[in-house]
């Protein structure tokens, strides 16, 4: 528990391949990070499994929004919990809670054992909860390796005395990864600050612009606010300059 590590997030095929090659330790494996990561398709996870060897824990998320699932929201999960297991993955990140604000430990159960003993990561459904201290104590009891968080805030900077304070509730019991805003130039103090040495990152730089050269300006296929003309996409580069901060650290 607890050794550097660097987690890139990712949705694509091409950010996949850049990750690794700038010195990714595992892969978080997701779809539209646009709206926050939803599950990614069986076709993309064979394709990066064919051709790189890193890790690769998968979101399993249904839909965007909250984390309180409905009873085929559940099924659907499971299934796809099995699959991923099934097609070789090493874990799987998920997040179910109650309308209270408190880790659904049923229903977290229930997941888990669909998993079937690879990895699970709770994802930033910790960030959501009522009370931190004990969604901590959930997740260790429930026999999850990570929980993903940016110390409750909308981002890891600002979240960092919320982080220092959960990875020393820890105590090495379960990794606590800080995700949400991790740049190359916040790494070492957010470190320094708290002592995490587990990262979580996009890695990404600027976003790319589109081939299009025949642009629809006036209709949008998702939220408005975003380009239809922009690529979000992982950094080779600038990954790698994360990577070797995290990796001193060991």
């Amino acid at each position: 528990m607890n050794k550097p590590l660097i987690e890139a997030c990712v949705d694509s095929y091409a950010s996949c391949m850049a990750a690794a090659k700038g010195g990714a330790d595992r892969l978080e494996l997701c779809a539209n990070l646009a709206i926050g990561g939803t599950t990614p398709s069986a076709a993309v996870f064979k394709q990066v499994k064919r051709d790189c060897d890193v890790k690769i824990n998968v979101l399993i998320r249904p839909r965007f929004g909250d984390f309180l699932y409905t009873e085929p929201e559940m099924e659907e999960m499971c299934e796809e919990i099995k699959m991923f297991r099934d097609l070789g993955a090493n874990g799987v990140v998920i997040g179910v809670l109650t309308p209270d604000g408190e880790l659904d430990r049923e229903k977290m159960r229930r997941l888990m054992d669909c998993a079937g003993g690879i990895d699970v990561t709770l994802h930033r459904a910790f960030d959501m909860t009522r009370d931190p201290f004990e969604t901590l104590e959930a997740a260790i009891a429930l026999g999850c390796r990570t929980i993903l968080t940016s110390g409750q805030e909308k981002d890891v900077v600002t979240g960092k005395d919320t982080l220092k304070a959960v990875y020393e509730r820890a105590a090495g019991r379960i990794d606590i990864m800080a995700g949400c805003g991790v740049k190359k130039w916040n790494i070492q103090e957010l470190h320094d600050h708290t002592g995490i040495v587990v990262f979580h990152t996009t890695g990404r730089k600027d976003a790319l612009d589109s081939g299009m050269v025949y642009r629809k300006s006036t209709v949008f296929m998702g939220l408005p606010s975003l380009s239809e003309y922009e690529v979000w996409q992982t950094d080779e580069q600038e990954f790698r300059e994360c990577a070797q901060i995290v990796h001193a650290f060991a």
